[in-house]
């Protein structure tokens, strides 16, 4: 009995640390056990985002969203923006030494690669889920990204 409360406190403890890193999948292999635990995706919590007119004026424009990604209307200049679907740092290339995946002026579709987020030692390709421009790459190499953080400006095709 107490090594199978011992199990669930340990199952608490990954689940704890799911939440707290916004994972959405876990698996776990020691010797012969293993556990795999699966939430569901977090939805963006607003389904409105406040923007600027030309003019300065604060305006409330509706908010898409894709598959894992966010694409929202961004400074009231009709961009997108390709948001973080996880926290992790940001590689802008598949290795140190390679080109980087887009650059600005760069043309993606929804099956580009823009990016790698490194998660708990796993490398995830980021794509851009959307068809358009790169005009502004906002996050750097390296840097470390939070869940939603916006990481690349589009023009939409």
């Amino acid at each position: 009995m107490a090594e199978k409360d011992a199990d669930i406190q340990r199952i608490k403890e990954l689940i704890r640390i799911m939440k707290e890193n916004d994972l959405v999948k876990i698996d776990i292999q020691h010797g012969d056990d293993r556990v795999s635990l699966e939430r569901a995706q977090p939805q963006p919590p607003a389904a409105m985002i406040a923007s600027m007119s030309p003019t300065g004026t604060p305006v409330l424009v509706p908010q898409t969203t894709a598959p894992g990604q966010a694409a929202a209307l961004a400074k009231g200049e009709g961009l997108l923006e390709i948001k973080s679907p996880i926290v992790g740092t940001v590689y802008e290339a598949p290795s140190p030494d390679s080109d980087p995946y887009v650059e600005p002026g760069s043309h993606v579709d929804p099956q580009t690669i823009v990016c790698i987020i490194e998660a708990m030692k796993v490398m995830n390709e980021i794509k851009a889920e959307m068809s358009g421009t790169v005009v502004e790459k906002v996050a750097t190499n390296g840097q470390a990204v939070e869940y939603g953080q916006v990481l690349f400006r589009v023009r939409p095709d």
